[in-house]
């Protein structure tokens, strides 16, 4: 079965950076584009950026535009979140996902593969 395993989460000063992975397994990854979502206590979960199977096209959310950047690499079957200029306000749980298709990849729906997550505490 698909399987999405975040790592790299962790605590960290505002203004720092931190590497998210996620590794991808049961599924043929060059196939599928990618998303990065987060969720805040209290708060809605949020697209943060995504990525297309090849790599080619990238989509962020405004509030991380310039500060945060999606990759892949599909001979390991991993997508990359780099986070750098770090706010207390990006403070969340990290989700990676796989999109169902090539459309909707900066909404939630658009999405049926979710990671467990993994935390981002930014400290002031």
């Amino acid at each position: 079965q698909v399987q999405l395993v975040e790592s790299g989460g962790g605590l960290v000063q505002a203004g720092g950076s931190l590497r998210l992975s996620c590794v991808a397994s049961g599924l043929t990854f060059s196939v599928y584009a990618m998303g990065w979502f987060r969720q805040a206590p209290g708060k809605e979960r949020e697209f943060v950026a995504a990525i297309s199977r090849t790599g080619g096209n990238t989509y962020y959310a405004d509030s991380v535009k310039g500060r945060f950047t999606i990759s892949r690499d599909n001979a390991k079957n991993t997508v990359y979140l780099q986070m750098n200029s770090l706010k207390p306000e990006d403070t969340a749980v990290y989700y990676c996902a796989r999109a169902v298709n090539s459309y909707g990849i900066t909404h939630r729906s658009g999405y049926n593969y979710w990671g467990q997550g993994t935390q981002v505490t930014v400290s002031s």
